[in-house]
């Protein structure tokens, strides 16, 4: 018995379902329930909460998520191996555990909501965790279907998130991040908490999306950020040339000299060049 429930431990789990975690899958597998419990609590109050868990493996955090009362777990695993093991946990939990065999990175979860807002909870698999992030932070219209994301990234993933203006870590993840959500690394977990234990640290990440983001297409403020930090050594007189419009124009806008560089200008300033980048490109058409 667990420390959380009265299913057997993760370990013997693991062990009789044969699931030993693959690196192309980029599966580690968390096995301290009181540490996946900690987790769980950190997406706040979720009694009366559908939760979206993205590769959830053996069911460590499904099982944490469900012992605090989540009302639904919507449960996404590309692994076929783990899907008996998810079972047993749903016959644990008859009615608030659904599975779904599918890749996450094509899967809409929006048809299975029943028209609520969910939160997205997940150990997030190294290889596509970023990608999930941004189609997460992309998702339109805005206010999105989440309203809480709760993720496990690789710590130096971690700090380019939640990253400001002049941090070393800034960039285009941190632009689109930071103007779509309020971000905060809430804490890190050692790799010898793993199995197998990753090279590096990872950090639990919390993501709330604003309801009103300042205004501005979301692909104008991709181009923007993108061509800034393509060349991110050069002032913006420079790399922001890839645009075809004046660089010049785009900086007094955002109220910056074009003698900076990306990783000197706010949220803000990005957010003001990628509108008047659409003044210029709408006038064109």
């Amino acid at each position: 018995m667990s420390v959380i429930d009265d299913l057997p431990p993760l370990s013997d789990v693991i062990r009789r379902y044969q699931l030993s975690a693959r690196k192309s899958l980029g599966q580690n597998f968390l096995l301290d329930l009181n540490l996946l419990t900690r987790i769980a609590r950190s997406a706040g109050p979720i009694e009366n909460s559908t939760i979206v868990e993205i590769g959830p493996g053996p069911g460590g955090l499904t099982r944490a998520l469900l012992a605090l009362g989540a009302k639904r777990v919507i449960a996404i695993e590309r692994d076929e191996r783990a899907i008996p093991a998810l079972e047993e946990i749903a016959q644990r939990y008859p009615g608030r555990l659904e599975i779904i065999n599918a890749d996450a990175t094509t899967f809409d979860p929006r048809p299975h909501l029943n028209n609520e807002r969910a939160k997205i909870v997940a150990n997030l698999p190294y290889n596509i965790a970023t990608a999930l992030l941004i189609d997460w932070l992309s998702a339109e219209p805005w206010p999105p279907w989440y309203d809480t994301m709760l993720l496990m990234f690789q710590r130096e993933v971690a700090e380019r998130i939640v990253a400001h203006a002049d941090d070393e870590a800034y960039g285009r993840l941190a632009v689109l991040s930071n103007w779509r959500a309020e971000t905060k690394i809430l804490f890190d977990i050692s790799p010898a908490a793993f199995v197998p234990p990753p090279k590096v640290t990872s950090s639990v990440v919390r993501l709330i999306p604003r309801e009103a983001p300042e205004p501005c297409d979301r692909r104008a403020l991709e181009r923007v950020a993108a061509a800034a930090f393509g060349q991110r050594r050069k002032m913006l007189r420079q790399s922001l040339k890839a645009l075809g419009v004046d660089p010049a124009v785009l900086a007094a806008a955002a109220g910056v000299d074009p003698t900076r560089r990306a990783e000197t200008v706010s949220v803000s300033g990005f957010v003001a060049m990628a509108r008047k980048l659409t003044d210029i490109t709408s006038a064109k058409s």
